[in-house]
């Protein structure tokens, strides 16, 4: 009891502090002569002299020109030292106290507690990444083997290059580009994700080629680092240090200094390298030495205000590094990254983010949640708490994506802020690791529900389908809006490197670790919280897990879930997501009904397992919306559409006009898996050169074919070619379709048709109908188009063109074909179709026009829309 009024007692004069320093609000990311908050985006476009895009100029927040000349934060734990200790040296000058830790340490814990509390706890344990294996086929095991690809593709001397040129050494090959570049002050972040990348994604597929690439470069860096002789390791000098330190413009070094670090504490903790082990001590004890000397030169004041740009998750790292070494310097000095002045805000669940730079600030909020696994300060988990419950209702995107140029704007005021430069994907990457540390702690399904929703829509979004090494920055939410198009666009392999290029080959070299949570005891227990297809070697209990997925369709009415067994007594605990509904929801255990579901808890199950055993989850997965959070009237009919926990988008160069019903189904309804077989492309040859017919912005033109797939060109070359009598059309995807009379519905216009005028009509008419004939031409698999209201008149495109090409009419009795031009141009191939539906596709109807309704994470170059104005 005693150490409980004593914890409280400390826990308050630490939120004392805390509002010291949160009553000032200068915890920015602006440089005392700055006028203007700095991006990513606009340092690199600095650089690397490109020009700066939208996203890297103001954002018209009112705190962006807040200055951190005089921080606050934990203010009155600063009496622990003079102002100036006085150097060291002969005659009448006193010498240099001598720095403490403990002391530091116990001022900054606000008290004079001797020691670490000790960890809280006990919380749930995250399965082993070596355990957890992927369902191959699967999406997200695809997504972690083109992740893969990627990884194995990155050459290991063009990696480490700057860091040998750094350290004195011969550097072998040439540099890599993009903010990985020699000239760049962010060079090597990506090495340290890729440490954290590698060693996941090793631990996930014990890839052995993977295994030596890793250990090569953790050797190169070791080599450097003693080169160099001092514990420091980097790809730039320490002099970018001296120039934080002394408040001047460098690029963010802590920030890369975190990466490295993380890096190789997961190059020991995962894949088992003693040697990175070695090398994280030795930075972190450089580091301490570096910050004592700011401190005693200087003042504590004069650290804080040195750290006043993006520096990662220092604090994180150093925690985690103290479970370790049990180094108490290394606990202090993880308490000197953490920033009061923004943590006071949340201690106070003060919604006061607005104008932050947020990627700065989540990493500081993660590594307050280990501050309060290590040390069991109870605040700490209050700060995550409000943080996260903050977010979630004030600042979050209907993707569970956060940001709009890279900063957090007012509270519920997110309808202002659509635009291509949504969503930072490193945002979402930590925002997973602040729910999944909350589910661990409190196993509330609202967590892993989050993460359920980030990770879908959020992550799998950024990889543009099957191209490794091909990621996005921003994630667009605005109507119109491509991936493909905004300031950064998709990524190339060996010339982005972006901070989002680390975040993502971290995610998806991990997609098994938040799948089962395990829960040791007498009767060990597992919580699986995510399905995902995957096996679990639950070694714990002596238990295998697999977990299958019914493949799931627009036109499916549940999500069927279906696990297996074999082992020992242990508890099973399974997420019954909030996204479903009682009615319907069923669990069985071996054919027996396990009595009521009931969504947003958890089902428990204790039994002996046995391999025969199986369980049967079933959950109603339904459409319905979700209102931008914006809170003013004139936005409470934007809304987004999901279907369970998918994130629909409508294909859509910028119209978001909707039409509602009393209910969902009454204007969205679904896409038949049989309309794949309608689908397909018509093709010419000019020049040596394929064309497609296309219909774009109302017209119908000649482009030419797409060298990949999933661009916006695909879409409009795309038809669906249903004919009159259903009963006629035989064949899929470019096999005959002769002396048919059909319509001719663009891909992305469902309900909308082709008319003999050339137009676009959602009236289904006799000039609606066109006749599929054999190709004038003559040639196999050759078709023409007569118009059904003017027999002998056909769509033609010329016999030589460029992209771009009208469609016109020409009929036989009023032209004269001459070398067979009109028969040529008349002539189209029936061709497999460029796209296809998705399996969960529907339609939702449209003020102007219809729109296709498709999973965002499964877009690539199509422009879209997220939000639908429902008003109209």
């Amino acid at each position: 009891m005693a150490r409980g009024v004593a914890a409280a007692v400390a826990a308050l004069g630490v939120v004392a502090v805390l509002l010291t320093a949160a009553a000032a609000k200068v915890c920015t990311n602006t440089f005392p002569s700055s006028d203007s908050v700095a991006t990513h985006a606009e340092r690199a476009a600095g650089q690397l002299r490109l020009p700066a895009g939208p996203a890297a100029r103001g954002h018209g927040h009112g705190h962006d020109h807040e200055q951190h000349l005089t921080p606050t934060d934990e203010s009155a734990w600063m009496e622990l030292m003079p102002r100036r200790l006085l150097g060291g040296g002969g005659g009448s000058t006193p010498p240099r106290e001598a720095f403490d830790w403990l002391m530091l340490y116990r001022k900054l814990r606000g008290g004079g507690a001797a020691a670490v509390d000790g960890p809280a706890g006990p919380f749930l344990s995250e399965a082993s990444l070596h355990d957890v294996r992927l369902q191959p086929g699967t999406v997200y095991w695809q997504a972690q083997q083109t992740n893969l690809e990627y990884l194995l593709l990155l050459d290991a001397d063009r990696l480490v290059w700057s860091f040998r040129t750094q350290a004195g050494l011969t550097a072998t090959g040439t540099p890599y580009g993009g903010w990985e570049g020699p000239n760049v002050e962010l060079r090597g972040h990506f090495v340290g994700h890729y440490l954290s990348a590698t060693a996941k994604m090793w631990a996930s597929t014990h890839n052995d080629t993977l295994r030596a690439k890793m250990s090569s470069v953790v050797d190169v860096l070791y080599d450097c680092q003693k080169k160099m002789g001092t514990g420091y390791l980097s790809a730039f000098p320490s002099e970018f240090f001296d120039r934080a330190e002394a408040l001047t413009t460098v690029w963010a070094p802590y920030y890369t200094i975190h990466k490295i670090m993380q890096g190789l504490l997961d190059q020991y903790t995962v894949a088992g390298n003693s040697k990175a082990l070695e090398m994280v001590v030795e930075m972190a004890n450089y580091f301490s030495d570096r910050v004592k000397n700011v401190i005693q030169k200087y003042s504590i004041e004069r650290h804080w205000a040195s750290l006043n740009e993006e520096t990662g998750g220092m604090n994180d790292v150093l925690y985690q590094l103290y479970t370790i070494t049990d180094d108490l310097k290394h606990l202090t000095l993880a308490h000197l990254f953490d920033k009061p002045c923004f943590l006071g805000l949340l201690a106070v669940q003060a919604d006061s983010i607005s104008g932050f730079h947020s990627n700065t600030h989540i990493p500081v909020v993660v590594g307050a949640q280990m501050r309060y696994e290590v040390t069991g300060d109870v605040i700490y988990k209050q700060i995550a708490t409000s943080f996260m419950d903050m977010i979630n209702s004030s600042h979050s995107y209907a993707t569970g994506g956060t940001s709009a140029g890279e900063f957090w704007s007012d509270p519920k005021r997110l309808a202002a802020t659509l635009s291509a430069e949504n969503a930072e994907s490193c945002t979402t990457y930590n925002m997973l690791k602040v729910s999944r540390n909350l589910f661990r702690w409190t196993k509330e399904i609202a967590y892993a529900d989050y993460y359920e929703r980030a990770l879908i829509n959020g992550v799998l979004s950024i990889q543009r389908g099957t191209d490794p090494g091909v990621m996005i920055y921003m994630l667009p939410q605005a109507p119109g809006r491509s991936k493909a198009v905004s300031y950064h666009g998709w990524g190339t392999k060996y010339d982005s490197f972006w901070c989002c290029y680390g975040t993502g080959i971290e995610s998806f070299s991990k997609l098994g670790d938040s799948i089962y949570f395990e829960e040791k005891g007498e009767t060990p227990a597992l919580s699986i919280i995510q399905y995902i297809p995957s096996t679990f070697n639950w070694k714990t209990a002596g238990v295998t897990v697999t977990q299958e997925l019914e493949p799931l369709s627009s036109l499916d009415m549940n999500l069927q879930v279906s696990l297996s067994f074999s082992g020992k007594s242990a508890t099973l605990n399974v997420r019954i997501p909030t996204w479903t509904s009682a009615s319907g929801a069923k669990a069985t255990l071996n054919g027996k009904d396990l009595g009521s579901v009931t969504p947003g808890s958890l089902l428990s199950v204790t039994k002996q397992w046995n391999s025969n055993d199986h369980l049967s989850l079933q959950f109603p997965i339904a459409l319905r919306t979700e209102a931008i959070k914006d809170d003013r009237p004139e936005y409470a009919s934007l809304l987004a559409i999901l279907f369970g926990p998918f994130v629909l988008a409508g294909l859509s160069s910028g119209d978001w006009d909707a039409k509602t019903g009393s209910a969902v189904s009454d204007w969205i309804t679904a896409v038949p898996s049989s309309h794949n077989s309608q689908l397909m492309t018509f093709t010419q040859e000019s020049s040596g050169k394929t064309f497609v017919l296309s219909s774009s912005n109302s017209s119908l033109t000649m482009q030419e074919r797409p060298a990949v797939d999933g661009t916006d060109t695909a879409v409009h070359a795309t038809f669906r070619v249903h004919p009159q009598d259903a009963a006629r059309l035989h064949g899929t995807h470019g096999a005959a379709l002769e002396d048919t009379s059909v319509q001719i519905e663009p891909f992305d216009m469902p309900g909308t048709v082709i008319t003999n005028d050339l137009t676009l009509s959602a009236q289904k008419s006799a000039g609606s109908f066109f006749n599929i004939v054999p190709g004038l031409d003559g040639k196999p698999n050759s078709v023409s188009l007569e118009l059904g209201t003017k027999p002998g008149c056909f769509l033609v495109s010329g016999a030589d063109y460029s992209a771009g090409t009208k469609i016109q009419v020409s009929c036989k009795s009023s032209v004269q074909s001459i070398g067979g031009i009109l028969e040529q141009a008349a002539s189209f191939a029936q061709a497999a179709p460029l796209r296809q539906y998705h399996p969960i596709s529907f339609v939702a109807k449209g003020v102007k026009r219809n729109f296709l309704l498709e999973p965002l994470y499964s877009l690539r170059d199509e422009f879209y829309t997220v939000y639908f104005n429902l008003a109209a």
